[in-house]
């Protein structure tokens, strides 16, 4: 026997011995690229003028993109369907299609919001051009408040790629279950982790390094539909390197939380939190 087929017989019970599923010629999958195409259409659908150059009008153009997003979305969504073993998923694709593409000028009203949110917030932001072109933060929350809309319509696998593209290419994890409010601005935004249960207020700001998360992930799925990452109210201002845990932590409307800062209980509205500052020791 050779070494390849000594490693091929290997490889075959490998999957037969895997709790996982590996090999399987009846599972298919959405597509992950199209997927991502699909993000490219919705955000040239968003903001033509930056991602597409339309020649028509504003109402040939956005009738045109609706249309091509409908129905290659309503492919995936059905794919996304079957694989979880769904019945009807040709119909039940066909009705959260319909309710995402109605969904759609929401959001575009909300990205507005946090476009002005970046821009009132950002003395280093030289025009909302800039803004919508090229920050990442802004991208990143373009990307989940698209794939919330699937999530609450409970589709599977799909939301959760487009985050993880938005997490790849900006370094900003939101999870698409996250409920954020309007006005929301993410300051250079690297390392950021939003967790699935979190729930954000309007105007909240926050910076590189933040963590909302969940204190004892050990549980695993046990804990699953649990609320279990902490909400932050109105007008919270978030800076960078704090972990803020706990499903029942609340940070209260306008509190303040400083750099590094590790928080697993609630914090009073107007609140001031700040670590205090290590000692330098410095030798020549």
């Amino acid at each position: 026997m050779t070494v390849n087929e000594r490693a091929t017989q290997e490889m075959v019970k490998s999957y037969e011995n895997s709790e996982v599923t590996t090999f399987s010629s009846s599972l298919k999958l959405p597509d992950k690229a199209e997927i991502i195409s699909i993000l490219n259409d919705i955000q040239a659908l968003f903001f033509p003028a930056y991602f597409a150059s339309p020649t028509q009008s504003s109402e040939d153009f956005a009738g045109e993109k609706i249309s091509s997003v409908s129905f290659r979305i309503k492919k995936q969504i059905k794919l996304a369907l079957l694989a979880k073993g769904v019945e009807n998923a040709s119909s039940e694709a066909q009705r959260i299609t319909d309710e995402f593409v109605l969904g759609l000028p929401r959001v575009h009203e909300l990205l507005i919001k946090d476009v002005i949110a970046t821009y009132e917030g950002d003395p280093a932001a030289e025009s909302t051009e800039a803004i919508v072109f090229s920050y990442p933060g802004l991208y990143a929350i373009f990307v989940y408040r698209v794939a919330h809309l699937l999530y609450e319509s409970h589709v599977p696998f799909v939301p959760r790629i487009m985050t993880e593209h938005a997490h790849s290419k900006t370094g900003i994890d939101i999870n698409p279950g996250a409920k954020i409010g309007e006005y929301f601005f993410i300051d250079h935004g690297t390392g950021i982790v939003i967790g699935e249960t979190t729930e954000i207020g309007n105007r909240v700001k926050i910076y590189q390094g933040v963590t909302l998360g969940a204190l004892s992930p050990r549980k695993g799925q046990i804990l699953s539909g649990v609320k279990r990452h902490p909400t932050v109210c109105d007008n919270v201002t978030i800076y960078s390197g704090a972990s803020i845990l706990g499903g029942e932590t609340v940070i209260g409307e306008g509190a303040v939380i400083g750099g590094n800062s590790f928080i697993t209980s609630s914090i009073a509205k107007g609140a001031r939190v700040s670590v205090i500052q290590p000692e330098h020791i410095i030798k020549s």
